[in-house]
């Protein structure tokens, strides 16, 4: 009988090659043969999942995402059947920031594909779906948080949605140690304090 090749799990043991080689050596090194050598397998073995870069790119950032949505998941569940949604939306931050080590080989991803994103219309409009989608999917949390009373119906979901995204920005900031990984999150548990104040139907 021949024996089975599971595909999926080839492109993801390659993704985490191309996360390894952008955390360790930097976007300038991210090239099909250097990820071949980190993913011990041939160059031709690569190209056989991968036609191009871009492809493997594009691949990668899309697990990376998978990835961060199920560490979302997994920390949704231990807050119990109905969270709070200011919990909520701490989680979902803290996740988009290098708290971690895998939260940092995502976050050093999306810092890489976004760069390709800027010289590659291809990978600009899959980057731009995705951060639609994941802007879309905040507004909504903020969305019904303000429909239940946790949050002023006086507040513009769209302005919230964007001021919490932009917490994401401590990004580098903590990447080049200009800030601890727990200033950003005072920061955060601040404004989302603020956000909630006062506005508590169920407080």
């Amino acid at each position: 009988m021949p024996k089975q090749v599971d595909h999926r799990g080839r492109r993801e043991a390659i993704a985490r090659a191309l996360w390894r080689v952008v955390e360790q050596r930097g976007v300038a090194q991210l090239t099909m043969r250097v990820v071949a050598q980190e993913a011990g397998i041939s160059l031709g073995q690569l190209q056989h999942y991968f036609a191009s870069r871009a492809a493997m790119l594009s691949f990668a950032m899309d697990f990376a995402s998978e990835q961060t949505s199920l560490r979302v998941e997994q920390g949704l569940k231990k807050l119990g059947d109905r969270p709070h949604p200011r919990d909520v939306l701490r989680l979902t931050l803290a996740e988009m920031l290098p708290l971690h080590a895998d939260a940092r080989a995502t976050s050093r991803m999306s810092a890489a594909y976004v760069l390709e994103a800027l010289h590659d219309e291809a990978v600009h409009e899959q980057a731009r779906r995705g951060l639609v989608q994941g802007r879309s999917l905040v507004e909504q949390l903020v969305r019904h948080a303000i429909a239940d009373g946790h949050i002023g119906s006086d507040r513009d979901p769209a302005t919230e949605t964007n001021l919490l995204l932009a917490l994401t920005g401590f990004t580098p900031l903590i990447e080049l140690g200009v800030i601890g990984p727990q200033d950003a999150l005072v920061a955060i548990d601040l404004h989302l304090d603020r956000l909630f104040s006062g506005n508590d139907r169920s407080a």
